[in-house]
């Protein structure tokens, strides 16, 4: 069980409808013990965001109470300092105790810095974990901005989560072409569809590698592992095709040991960096008792986590791999010759 608070990055291209979406989410009583960090927006910062009441409390500068119990500050400082004050506040009963954390970036974005940064940071990563990827990705105007916006594409890519707004202003026509275009895109997100920003938290909370309930590791949903028939590289216009972003699956032969492995992700993470979105892996070693989740961002690959308690029927170490203009050939030979 891993007792670490739950991290949802929330973020989408500029005017998919995330401030309506976090406005809706910040009064649900599902979200009563979450702390929402959200970006400094020029002089209005939180008051720009929220529609105060008067149940609202400010606690700091930069910290307000909600009367829903949702606790949410203006991103200041660096995200890693914003966390690490977060943290310590809440052991000192400064502030709240939250169980979980929903981070809220600019729609300019690009997702795999902010990622390198939550799992860099040791104090991050020893009391926090990222829980989900969500992208809103607006119905209307989605898919030109997937064609003409390198930003919007790598933030549909590395989603394990994606909300399409405006569902009630879109046709037919446009949903169902930026469905398919995100499916190609990202063939192992989620996908839902909103209007007024109005979406069950349970859809985007606690959707990650454990499970709030039960406290076990889900690992085949975390994986989303996108069927092979899907993998092939997209559709989407021709203009993007030579700054193409694919995800593809590599299974693993066994037997297989994790020092051999980590050598391999480490140089496959060293070579491909700057175009490796993101890594997820779920590994089945010789050495280790229980099998263990894998992540990686760019450069870097973290710890794996141990999934005590959670076994296949049938074992397979398989591992999801995203990128832009990644040499799946290359890659896959790599991790074959382990």
């Amino acid at each position: 069980m891993d007792k670490r608070i739950p991290i949802t990055l929330l973020t989408g291209f500029l005017g998919s409808g995330k401030t309506t979406l976090l406005n809706k989410l910040l009064r649900h009583e599902d979200m009563h013990d979450t702390a929402v960090v959200i970006n400094e927006i020029g002089e209005a910062g939180l008051d720009h965001i929220l529609a105060r009441t008067v149940e609202d409390t400010y606690i700091a500068d930069n910290t307000v109470l909600l009367g829903s119990g949702c606790l949410c500050c203006t991103l200041r400082t660096e995200l890693a300092d914003t966390l690490r004050d977060l943290y310590f506040k809440r052991a000192l009963h400064a502030i709240p105790e939250f169980s979980r954390l929903v981070i809220e970036t600019t729609g300019l974005a690009d997702p795999g810095p902010i990622l390198a940064n939550l799992l860099n940071e040791p104090l991050i990563g020893t009391n926090y974990r990222l829980d989900a990827v969500v992208v809103v990705v607006d119905g209307v105007h989605g898919l030109a901005q997937l064609e003409e916006h390198a930003e919007a594409r790598k933030q549909a890519a590395v989603a394990d989560v994606l909300l399409i707004s405006k569902a009630d202003l879109a046709t037919r026509e446009q949903l169902e072409a930026l469905t398919q275009a995100l499916s190609t895109l990202n063939p192992g997100a989620t996908q839902h569809r909103m209007t007024f920003g109005h979406i069950d938290p349970q859809s985007i909370i606690n959707v990650g590698l454990f499970d709030a309930d039960s406290k076990k590791a889900q690992p085949q949903r975390w994986l989303r592992s996108p069927d092979r028939a899907n993998t092939v590289r997209g559709t989407l216009p021709q203009k993007i095709h030579n700054d193409a972003i694919a995800s593809f699956t590599v299974a693993l032969p066994k037997p297989l040991r994790w020092a051999a492995l980590e050598k391999a992700l480490e140089k496959l993470c060293e070579q491909h960096g700057p175009v490796l979105l993101r890594l997820k892996g779920i590994i089945h070693a010789e050495e280790s008792p229980v099998p263990f989740a894998v992540h990686a961002v760019q450069h870097t690959l973290y710890p794996p986590v141990p999934l005590a308690g959670w076994n296949e029927e049938q074992p397979e170490s398989r591992i999801v791999i995203i990128g832009k203009g990644l040499d799946e050939k290359k890659i896959r030979n790599l991790l074959m010759q382990i």
